[in-house]
């Protein structure tokens, strides 16, 4: 779907559904939507770190994957925290994701880190086949009041 987000207002959940251009200039776009869907409704999920997230999931879909056609970003905010998705046109599963391999990253490489930090702040995270590829996930919940910044 390419144009506005849709909008689910009900009280007890919402969702972003948006798609992104298949280039590295998704990965600002998608951070800003997460951004926007968690102070529009308030939410009491940790933003910074759903931005890190998301950002990460977005720039593996568009480096990883062949194709010009465009990924998209599902961001699905609930009482217990908020999940966001990242489909893309390529079924293989993400290297890493759910089994690490046990090896370190190397610290002086620019890449290899971004499933390790997916896996290390969320809550949960997977991946799942589409009908056009797969969707990869992360959850993060919701804050406590007495532990968010002021």
């Amino acid at each position: 779907m390419n144009g506005p987000a849709l909008h689910d207002r009900s009280p007890a959940s919402a969702s972003w559904r948006i798609a992104l251009p298949h280039t590295t200039a998704a990965v600002p776009v998608a951070r800003a939507v997460v951004r926007t869907a968690l102070a529009e409704l308030d939410h009491a999920t940790d933003c910074d770190t759903a931005e890190l997230l998301t950002a990460e999931l977005v720039a593996n879909a568009v480096e990883h994957t062949a194709g010009n056609g465009p990924i998209e970003l599902v961001v699905e905010l609930l009482p217990s925290g908020c999940q966001v998705e990242v489909h893309d046109p390529d079924p293989a599963p993400p290297g890493d994701l759910t089994k690490p391999s046990g090896a370190d990253p190397d610290p002086w490489q620019e890449h290899g880190r971004g499933l390790l930090l997916i896996r290390a702040l969320s809550s949960s995270c997977g991946h799942r086949p589409t009908d056009s590829g797969k969707a990869v996930w992360f959850r993060l919940p919701t804050v406590p009041a007495q532990r968010r910044p002021l």
